[in-house]
């Protein structure tokens, strides 16, 4: 198949279903430019990759789209149906887990409602929070006040909000308190009242530690939990209170459960072959294993 720019014209030239597939293709990114968005490379590479799979609909119809929950000026758009339906369930429900591997916008977006809801005033706070996966130091022996010992922990938060707030405001709002961090065992015996809160790599946290947080909520308060189940840090052994919270809460009302997978992959092209690559391997010794017990 060619592609042959003649100006204000293109002509694809090809088999009649591929033909057919890249018009779509181009068709659909133009409607995303006419929205306001710059199609990046790798929104491209995905809409390649759906078209090759057949995927229907493809993500280019989501790229540009408004979302209720999103301020404008944020400049943040959902750019697959997966991150859509993520946004939509925070706008719909007061307490959302999302689960998904790395790269697919997971706290990125979340930090992007938090916020909007925070300029907007329909809450007082956003409260970021972690749990401090400990290697071989605690917490209480490192230097500097609370939020210094808490930052390594916290800086994709961090790196979140400086990407959509300027550097100022940020510092104005976290002098106010209207922007707070702490770690997860420091929320213990809190009531969040008229707050946005973040709970970041939620698949670190235990039972104990997931529980008390899913009982800090309060009135007009909202949550966001995030977490990747295939990047469990905890000691063998001890189970991850997301993956418990996933199975518990699942049918309960007012509780949204999200599941982005590779598809939902936003970062470098990169990012979603080495998830590919490591789900083969996971399949392909999961067979060998099963080989191996029949063999037996």
């Amino acid at each position: 198949m060619r592609i042959v720019d003649r100006g204000a014209k293109v002509v694809i030239v090809g088999e009649d279903a591929n033909a057919h597939a890249a018009g779509n293709l181009l068709t659909e990114m133009l409607a995303a430019v006419r929205r306001g968005h710059t199609p990046s490379l790798a929104d491209l590479n995905n809409a390649l990759m759906e078209a090759r799979q057949r995927i229907a609909p493809p993500s280019t119809e989501v790229l540009g789209e408004r979302s209720p929950v999103l301020r404008e000026d944020i400049r943040i758009h959902p750019r697959t149906h997966g991150q859509r339906q993520y946004l939509d369930t925070i706008l719909e429900c007061h307490m959302t887990l999302v689960i998904g591997p790395a790269g697919t916008g997971k706290t990125y977006l979340a930090m992007a409602a938090a916020v909007s809801a925070l300029l907007n005033k329909q809450v007082r706070r956003l409260i970021l929070t972690r749990p401090a996966v400990e290697a071989g130091e605690s917490l209480g022996f490192l230097p500097g006040g609370l939020e210094e010992k808490v930052n390594p922990y916290l800086r994709p938060l961090y790196d979140a909000l400086y990407a959509m707030v300027d550097m100022g405001r940020i510092r104005r709002l976290l002098d106010e308190e209207r922007i707070e961090v702490a770690p997860l065992a420091y929320m213990r015996g809190r009531t969040l009242d008229r707050a946005f809160v973040i709970l970041d790599e939620a698949q670190n946290t235990t039972s104990e530690q997931m529980l008390m947080f899913l009982t800090r909520l309060g009135e007009g308060s909202r949550a966001v939990i995030t977490g990747d189940i295939t990047q469990i840090d905890l000691p063998r052994g001890v189970k991850s209170g997301l993956v418990e919270a996933r199975r518990i809460l699942r049918e309960v009302p007012g509780i949204g459960i999200v599941h982005l997978t590779k598809h939902d992959v936003v970062r470098n092209p990169l990012v979603q072959r080495i998830v590919d690559a490591y789900e083969n391997e996971a399949q392909r010794v999961a067979e060998s294993a099963a080989l191996e017990k029949e063999s037996r």
